[in-house]
């Protein structure tokens, strides 16, 4: 059994971007940007949830697009 912090801390970057894990660097990128405006915190009035929604597709791009 996996302990919940293990659980928790593992983030799927491909499913936090909707991408699948074969997907070229141009179909990241663009669901990226998608991402990015639709959960940017100046559309939400400061909402903290979509503040740290924001934050992790920010993290998943930087990781992926590490990986390329």
């Amino acid at each position: 059994m996996e302990s919940n912090e293990e659980t928790n801390s593992y983030k799927d970057y491909y499913t936090v971007l909707e991408v699948d894990y074969d997907a070229t660097d141009e179909k990241i990128k663009l669901n990226y940007r998608k991402l990015a405006l639709k959960w940017h915190p100046d559309k939400h009035k400061g909402d903290n949830a979509v503040t740290a929604k924001f934050q992790q597709i920010n993290e998943a791009y930087t990781g992926v697009s590490n990986q390329i």
